[in-house]
């Protein structure tokens, strides 16, 4: 046993004040996150930590994907569809000790649309161009058009002190929200503590004292830890380490329809993925039933853009006829492209072991077309630089999903998108994502974001590889848990630990 957890293992046992036990949950993740800063933060090891537990927005998602109440509990909407006035809980305190109020809102809005800022969730409030503070409980955010996705966006803006508005350096090494758990301790390559915020506004929430994430590289270490007690929680495991624990004594495995993805990403600035014809070509290499077979145990559906889990908007991969695996046809749409064979490409792969699988098989599958690719395993950190300033051919990587089409595709493949890292620009899928976000008839949106998926998921800069199932280790101490389709661990604040 380690310090750390012996130090976790003390703490949980030891007496408190009137006889109570400290109730601890110790969570394994596989390393450091890169950083808490909730506007900026895009890795899981990141969002994980953070969202629902130090954070919280106007809004949140609920474990069927649904928009509820979250630091607002209410609002109201203009006929003209135009200005959302959100009405705040009483009684909300942040970390520091100061309370929340409309200016707090106002101000975490302006940072996450402020350039300097350079937030991946700008898109998710750009529409909104005034924003007026009526009362310390009461703002009114007025948008330039009709954004049919407002609500679910602002589930993501995480509301942080106004004081931060212009420090983009502070949050990422100690977070301050309003969530039931607040940022106590980060001990680098070993884990980060939160403790429970005793002025949550949620009576008798959380029941936990605290949540230790452990940095656990080793997924042996995790799995023995988990079914000894060590360990409490494991999210979001891989497929491999899912079936290895499956009827291991003292676990269960909770599963659900995930709605992230992984992908093989493309940057279609630079040769050769900067002609659509070889990024259709990548598509018809790719057997993603076999790469899901293979790397992912069969757990898993083949990924069209959207997610099976969002039934109203999701379209079949049938419908998409690159999803065919044609050899012969990716070869002659290379040759069409002008593109001498074989070609040398790069792939970053996230340091995941399901993204490492996948990149082995992809590997594998794009050589047959004349497509040879140089795998670059990478630490988180440097994955992510990377991937910010779009510095590569390729990647492998995994992304979390969204209950709205807007969430993902505006702010990924607008011209200039906050996170569009691949340079993808198409005057079609601009005009129709435009139109998407505004539109706010059920029917005729869905007609746009079909439109949109066709497109897509043979010409875009993503090759969507498989939603898989997502799978979260849970120790039999554990009571009150519940697995989010989003990965979020939301259900903390409803957990308790037995001994």
């Amino acid at each position: 046993m380690t310090l750390k957890s012996l130090g976790a293992t003390l703490l949980a046992t030891s007496v408190l004040t009137g006889g109570a036990m400290a109730a601890t949950l110790d969570v394994a993740i596989d390393s450091s996150p890169a950083g808490l800063d909730p506007h900026l933060i895009t890795a899981f090891n990141s969002v994980v930590i953070v969202q629902s537990n130090i954070y919280e927005g106007l809004t949140a998602i609920d474990s069927n994907l649904s928009v509820v109440p979250g630091l607002a509990e209410s609002w109201d909407i203009s006929d003209d569809g135009l200005t959302y006035t959100f009405h705040l809980r009483d009684g909300v305190v942040f970390h520091d000790g100061s309370e929340m109020t409309a200016e707090d809102v106002a101000a975490s809005i302006r940072r996450v649309q402020a350039e300097n800022t350079g937030s991946p969730l700008a898109s998710r409030v750009s529409p909104i161009t005034d924003m007026e503070v009526v009362d310390p409980q009461t703002i009114a955010l007025t948008l330039d058009a009709p954004f049919a996705p407002i609500l679910s966006s602002l589930s993501g803006i995480a509301i942080v002190p106004a004081e931060l508005e212009d420090d983009i350096d502070s949050l990422q090494q100690e977070p301050v929200g309003t969530g039931p758990f607040a940022f106590a301790e980060w001990q680098p390559n070993g884990f980060i503590r939160l403790e429970k915020n005793d002025e949550y506004y949620v009576a008798d929430q959380p029941q936990l004292d605290e949540v230790v994430f452990n940095f656990v590289p080793e997924a042996a270490t995790r799995q023995v830890g988990i079914v000894s007690g060590e360990y409490d929680l494991l999210p979001g495991i891989d497929p491999a380490t899912a079936l290895q624990l499956q009827g291991q004594p003292n676990v269960t495995v909770e599963e659900t329809r995930d709605i992230s993805y992984t992908l093989v990403g493309m940057n279609a600035s630079q040769e050769p993925f900067d002609d659509p014809l070889v990024r259709e070509a990548v598509n018809l290499l790719l057997d993603r039933q076999e790469i899901i077979n293979g790397a992912l145990f069969g757990a898993g559906v083949p990924a069209g853009p959207l997610s099976p889990a969002l039934a109203d908007w999701a379209l079949d991969t049938s419908e998409f006829s690159c999803y065919s695996h044609n050899v012969e046809e990716a070869k002659a749409l290379l040759e069409e492209a002008g593109v001498e064979t074989p070609v040398q490409v790069s792939m970053n792969v996230l340091p995941r072991q399901d993204a490492r699988d996948i990149a082995q098989v992809v590997q594998q599958q794009l050589a047959e077309g004349g497509i040879e690719v140089e795998l670059l395993n990478q630490e988180i950190g440097q994955f992510v630089q990377d991937w910010r300033n779009s510095n590569f051919d390729m990647f492998v990587s995994a992304n979390g999903g969204s209950p709205d089409p807007d969430e993902y595709f505006y702010r990924t493949f607008i011209g200039g998108g906050s996170t569009n890292v691949f340079h993808y620009d198409d005057a079609e899928i601009n005009e129709w994502l435009e139109a998407g976000r505004s539109e706010t008839d059920q029917a005729a949106r869905k007609e746009i974001y079909d439109q949109v998926q066709t497109k897509l998921a043979c010409e875009g800069p993503v090759a969507h590889v498989a939603y898989g199932t997502l799978y979260t280790a849970v120790n039999d101490r554990v009571e009150g848990f519940e697995i989010y389709p989003n990965g979020r661990l939301t259900s903390l604040v409803n957990v308790t630990v037995s001994e």
